[in-house]
């Protein structure tokens, strides 16, 4: 039953994450920063700034996840080596 929950939690947080500025981002097309949201009242600017700062920082982190796992792919590789140099 807890299981039950957090994996709906984890669901509901996600899709949330997901598709709550989807009908937003819809509006006013790709990420911008010249003349992306001209016209628009103070609250629909604030919003796109918000969305595209959440955007750069899931791609920034998303990076950031990929060179970890490559660096600890590699570093695994280079022990692999070492100790095959070193059995000899």
């Amino acid at each position: 039953m807890l299981k039950d929950r957090q994996e709906r939690s984890r669901l509901a947080r996600w899709w949330h994450d997901t598709f709550d500025d989807w009908f937003f981002r819809s509006l006013i097309g790709p990420a911008q920063t010249r003349s992306a949201v001209q016209g628009c009242d103070q609250e629909a600017r604030d919003q796109w700034k918000r969305d595209l700062a959440a955007r750069k920082r899931y791609s920034q982190e998303q990076r950031e996840r990929r060179r970890r796992e490559h660096e600890v792919q590699h570093d695994e590789l280079r022990a692999e080596q070492h100790e095959e140099l070193h059995v000899d």
